[in-house]
């Protein structure tokens, strides 16, 4: 599992705003090139977005489910790029004064990822 945290000179509010447009998720997601498609109902449970991922030449199309939401508070998705396999994301967003401890949790659920646990 990899887990990042920061600090976020911004609200929950605020926060929460950004990650529950589908068609900024380029902007939080390293390696996003391009969001293909985003359900009218993201980020609710269910919603899915298909972004295209990769570095140059190197690309797949990537689907993220939303298997939790509660808003302001967490988000979790699992991001399948077959044939590689599927991981999960969990993002939490806990105040932090006026600003906002954003943690973030990816472990693999299937495919060669698993390997590196």
């Amino acid at each position: 599992m990899a887990r990042n945290r920061r600090l976020i000179l911004s609200t929950p509010s605020e926060v929460w705003s950004l990650l529950s447009d589908g068609h900024r998720y380029g902007e939080w997601v390293t390696g996003t090139q391009q969001v293909l498609a985003a359900d009218a109902h993201w980020p609710q449970v269910g919603a899915r977005l298909r972004v295209r991922v990769g570095v140059g030449p190197l690309v797949l199309d990537d689907t993220c489910v939303v298997r939790v939401c509660e808003p302001e508070r967490r988000l979790e998705l699992e991001a399948r790029a077959e044939p590689f396999g599927a991981a999960r994301i969990a993002m939490k967003l806990m105040p932090w004064g006026d600003a906002t401890l954003f943690v973030l949790d990816w472990h693999a659920l299937r495919g060669p990822g698993i390997r590196m646990h």
